[in-house]
């Protein structure tokens, strides 16, 4: 698993941060919310999250621990999960019926 540099995070998790207050102090201004939602959506391409609120958090937890110890976590998350393992459907049998 490739993982962003602690610098870019850090970063990315300042602005993030820094966006979101100033939607909280003017909610309606359109162009602040944008922005903030702009700055969400980078860290959760950063973070391989869906949601801007769990990327933060997964950024915090990256910036507070060393590398093995969030990757630790991360597969902790997810039971059921080892790591290396396919996400999604499995792949289609695509041998001839007589073959299956």
């Amino acid at each position: 698993m490739l993982l962003p540099a602690k610098a870019e995070v850090a970063r990315h998790l300042r602005r993030y941060r820094a966006w979101e207050r100033m939607m909280l102090a003017a909610p309606a201004d359109r162009g602040v919310r944008a922005t903030f939602e702009d700055a969400g959506y980078t860290l959760c391409v950063l973070m391989g999250k869906r949601c801007a609120r769990e990327a933060a958090n997964a950024a915090e937890r990256y910036l507070r621990a060393g590398l093995v110890s969030y990757l630790r976590e991360e597969t902790e998350r997810r039971p059921g999960r080892r790591a290396g393992t396919r996400r999604g459907p499995p792949a289609p049998d695509r041998r001839s019926p007589a073959r299956r």
